[in-house]
């Protein structure tokens, strides 16, 4: 510290301005980037939990409306149809809902997946990771929502999971026994998996994933465009106080310093000009009263050398 205070004692004013400049420059710029960095953050995950939230609760509609209405409708004809209907199962309306919703470009990447534990449907079938939700759901039934990101292959993503249960006495005659399942379940799916389930059993998550990447991204993106445009305007603010600073307080304290060494030599000659009244121009008023003074006092020491001569 004390050799850093040596080193800037021996600068001169401008060059010191620079660094009091370039330092408060540097400041500012790694406090706007840290507090852009945590505001442009908790807004992108704002984002992307809306969007998530959104697409649970339009999908969760899909499953209200497929078990009041439509399986109601087509519940009787399980006994004669030859293959199941999966249209009565509100899982399998909303994961057809969604796949639709994933058919435009914008949302390829979001995912729809009610990740069950023992499934009729294997395509339903919790990985090790959905599992560990659903299990989460079973230890503890209070426990309403999950949120958080996953890391896969190529990105990152944002998943809401809620519990699903069996709610209602009327699935236990899909999902109960075999022997009480409809026939046409039994010859689609055959009588292995999707039994055994309990009523008010937490079987599955239903789980909403949307990409995390591309909204980070572009916060990124928009926080560095902020930090450039800001660099910009702070670098033209420092050049413009530099110049400023130069034409109006070093440039003329350098001459009345180039006129006060003249003067400590014995040259009278110099005099410095400056009609503001401003501190710089009393300080040269000062100076120039100091040279006619100093001067006035040589020619009365001449004159008084002159008379013992005589």
């Amino acid at each position: 510290m004390l050799s850093f205070l040596k080193i800037a004692e021996k600068l001169n004013l401008g060059t010191k301005l620079n660094l009091v400049l370039i330092s408060i420059f540097l400041m500012v710029i790694l406090s706007s980037g840290i507090f852009l960095s945590i505001i442009l953050g908790k807004s992108a995950e704002d984002v992307v939990n809306q969007k998530a939230f959104l697409l649970i609760e339009t999908m969760s509609s899909v499953r209200d409306y497929t078990s009041n209405q439509i399986n109601p409708e087509l519940a009787p004809r399980l006994e004669t149809e030859d293959q199941f209907l999966p249209q009565t199962i509100p899982a399998y309306s909303a994961r057809e809902v969604f796949e639709g919703l994933r058919s435009k470009p914008e949302y390829q990447d979001f995912f729809y997946k009610e990740a069950t534990l023992n499934p009729t449907n294997l395509r339903d079938k919790a990985d090790e990771f959905e599992t560990k939700i659903v299990e989460n759901f079973r230890k503890q039934p209070s426990l309403k929502q999950i949120t958080g990101f996953r890391s896969l292959p190529g990105s990152d993503i944002y998943y809401i999971a809620r519990p699903l249960a069996v709610t209602k006495e009327s699935c236990l005659r899909c999902h109960s026994a075999p022997a009480l399942a409809p026939r046409s379940q039994i010859a689609t799916y055959g009588d292995k998996n999707g039994f055994g389930w309990q009523l008010n059993e937490i079987i599955a998550a239903q789980i909403i994933s949307v990409p995390a990447s591309t909204v980070f991204n572009a916060a990124r993106q928009l926080q560095f465009l902020v930090i450039g445009v800001l660099s910009f305007f702070l670098l033209l603010t420092v050049f413009l106080i530099n110049l400023f600073l130069k034409k109006t307080v070093t440039n003329h304290l350098k001459k009345m310093s180039q006129v006060a060494q003249r003067v400590s030599t014995g040259d009278l000659s110099g005099e410095f000009k400056h009609s503001a009244q401003d501190e710089i121009g009393i300080l040269a008023a000062s100076l120039n009263r100091m040279k006619v003074s100093l001067e006035i006092a040589m020619n009365m020491l001449d004159s008084e050398s002159d008379s013992e001569k005589i």
